[in-house]
């Protein structure tokens, strides 16, 4: 059997049953076969947004993208440092107006004390 390398695409197909449309998208690799081209389905992504299933295909394609993370939730030993730092009012000790300089020290903080030994 032949290795099956090639790169991944999506494809969309739309139907029609009992006056109702359908589509449905696929994540597939093309690759040859005995000198045919072969299709191995990977992933359906039907159940997918398809607004995410747009950014998929723009991805595979080559695009690339920038995210902001705008938040996160604390949990376990972070959100103990986080709580143990808010609690002493830490953040005003380190300037006395939020800017990202002052978040990224407690960050920093936060990170240094997740690595220290227990």
């Amino acid at each position: 059997m032949a290795s099956r390398t090639g790169t991944a695409h999506v494809v969309t197909t739309s139907r029609t049953y009992k006056g109702e449309g359908y589509r449905t998208h696929l994540l597939r690799r093309s690759y040859r076969e005995d000198g045919k081209v072969k299709n191995e389905t990977l992933c359906n992504l039907s159940h997918l947004p398809e607004s995410l299933v747009e950014i998929i295909r723009r991805l595979l394609q080559g695009e690339t993208f920038t995210f902001e993370v705008t938040g996160s939730l604390a949990h376990g030993h972070v959100h103990a440092v986080e709580l143990a730092m808010r609690r002493l009012d830490f953040a005003s000790q380190l300037g006395t107006k939020p800017s990202p300089e002052r978040e990224r020290v407690l960050a920093m903080l936060g990170l240094r004390a997740r690595r220290c030994p227990t």
